[in-house]
């Protein structure tokens, strides 16, 4: 790509399997990686990366203002000119309710401690994990605020 051809954003999609839930021009991207976070910026090199519980930043034409919302897993497919990622589900930061999610993992402790089977252990174990996820979340975008 010659300099003249140089693009300040890219294509940006985020699809749940219910639904595409935002499809537009993005500046930057930072993603929730298995490995760690990372930024997806116009012209990035070709990578296809699972996404663990975390938080997404989507940055439209302001990079100082971001569209945030938490991904519970899914796939990044990223190249040169698009970045799409396929999320098992995505909940926008300013719709979760950090005193409810709270509230949420107390009565999820006390289910585990009550929990009958291995099985059912470490479904309420995996819902725990979750649940926290989205609590250090909110957190992380609390404290960048």
């Amino acid at each position: 790509m010659s300099m003249e051809e140089h693009s300040d954003s890219f294509d940006f999609e985020l699809v749940s399997p219910e639904r595409r839930l935002l499809s537009h021009k993005a500046m930057m991207v930072v993603i929730p990686g298995e490995e760690g976070d990372f930024a997806v910026l116009p012209d990035h090199t070709a990578l296809l990366s699972s996404i663990r519980p975390g938080l997404l930043r989507v940055f439209r034409e302001n990079k100082e203002e971001s569209f945030d919302v938490f991904l519970s897993g899914g796939f990044a497919d990223v190249t040169a000119t698009s970045c799409s990622i396929l999320a098992e589900t995505a909940i926008r930061i300013s719709d979760m309710d950090k005193t409810q999610l709270e509230k949420d993992l107390t009565d999820l402790n006390e289910d585990l401690r009550l929990a009958e089977s291995e099985l059912e252990g470490v479904r309420v174990k995996r819902q725990i994990a979750l649940v926290q996820a989205k609590i250090e979340t909110i957190k992380q975008v609390e404290e960048s605020a």
